[in-house]
């Protein structure tokens, strides 16, 4: 269990993002706080917001229903010793992939391929992030912005199937539904699904900027 003197600082900090108008923190605070559900990042950053708020998106997150819980949880778990691990360990990786038009590329990975939003950033936005189950991709927008021609070569990219990331499934089933559904919907397949013949059944999408996005998962 943390430190309370840790969560106070956590909370605090939560309040200065907010303070200081950090996109990021908009849908953090919007996950916890029922108030803020329907508003718009520029809304709940513009929006009234106290320590208390911030205070009690700390509990939530450490799965207290409150400040006041969370403070008496900690005062009544048993302190555990605390052992310094052996070696670092990586809980994540997050893609990055390249985009010319952000608001377009949100709305194809949340509309055809059923990823939600996690935050998007900037005025106008230029970097957001989209997940679906376990998987989170970030978008950055760089064409027509910093850049004049496409960072991949098209033609370079689809002849060698140069992938922007890979994303798996656990069983075959989920593989099949999983294209079914991106089917439904009028995605544009660079690869229709199709056994490997390393053993793995797997298909891949082309988003609006071309980037290729691998699907996969077991053959049987």
């Amino acid at each position: 269990m943390p430190h309370l003197e840790n969560l106070k600082k956590q909370a605090k900090l939560i309040l200065r993002w907010h303070r200081e108008r950090h996109y990021p923190v908009a849908p953090q605070i919007r996950e916890h706080m029922p108030r803020f559900r329907n508003m718009s990042d520029s809304q709940i950053l513009a929006a009234n917001f106290k320590l208390s708020d911030a205070q009690e998106i700390v509990a939530k997150e450490h799965g207290f229903d409150s400040w006041q819980a969370l403070k008496t949880g900690l005062s009544t778990a048993a302190p555990k010793a605390k052992s310094s691990p052996s070696k670092a360990t990586i809980t994540g990786a997050e893609p990055q992939l390249f985009v010319a038009d952000l608001k377009r590329s949100r709305e194809f990975f949340c509309d055809k391929l059923n990823f939600s939003l996690v935050f998007s950033y900037g005025n106008p936005p230029y970097y957001a992030q989209v997940r679906r189950d376990a998987a989170r991709l970030n978008l950055r927008c760089v064409e027509g912005r910093y850049v004049h021609s496409p960072v991949i070569e098209s033609t370079l990219r689809d002849r060698e199937e140069l992938l922007a990331a890979s994303l798996t499934v656990a069983t075959a089933d989920e593989i099949k539904l999983l294209f079914l559904e991106f089917q439904s919907a009028g995605v544009t397949f660079h690869q229709k699904l199709k056994k490997q013949p390393w053993g793995a059944r797997s298909f891949i999408v082309k988003d609006p900027d071309g980037n290729l996005l691998l699907f996969a998962g077991p053959a049987e």
